[in-house]
């Protein structure tokens, strides 16, 4: 069986899960939690970055697909967002577990969402072939960010 990019995503988003329960389960005051957030902030942004190059991008071209990449563009932005709000507050108050709560909400909602609705919106417009290589290049880009922000 080939690879395609919804293969390549799924990994990506049980990781996400993964990271997102073991960062609420964290204790404060904690190494893990401060390197449980890290970890989760660096998928989290190496995995949006080369799905909207290699998916949302391709999607957002064919006007069957410009409303449901426009979502999911939006539910970027807004995790990208409560992620930079989780790196300035203190990580041992309530109001950083609080957002983190939000933040893990709103990773678990677009994951659901982007399974169930937006692969199948995609998987109509892109072929086979097209889904093999979105999936090469989703894993090329998806590492080299890994790298890039790990090592920033």
């Amino acid at each position: 069986m080939t690879d395609n990019i919804y293969d390549a995503l799924r990994e990506s988003h049980e990781l996400q899960r993964s990271l997102c329960r073991a960062l609420l389960r964290s204790k404060p005051h904690t190494e893990q939690r401060i390197a449980t957030f890290t970890a989760l902030r660096i998928e989290l942004a190496a995995h949006a970055a080369a799905e909207e190059r290699f998916l949302y991008a391709p999607i957002l071209m064919e006007d069957a697909g410009l409303s449901s990449a426009r979502h999911a563009l939006h539910e970027h932005h807004q995790m990208d967002e409560l992620v930079e709000d989780l790196q300035v507050r203190d990580h041992s108050g309530a109001s950083w577990l609080a957002t983190a709560r939000k933040l893990s909400h709103k990773v678990h909602h677009h994951l659901r969402e982007e399974e169930k609705k937006f692969f199948q919106v995609s998987g109509k417009l892109l072929s086979k072939a097209e889904k093999v290589r979105a999936a090469k290049r989703y894993r090329k880009d998806y590492a080299r960010m890994q790298k890039t922000l790990k090592s920033a």
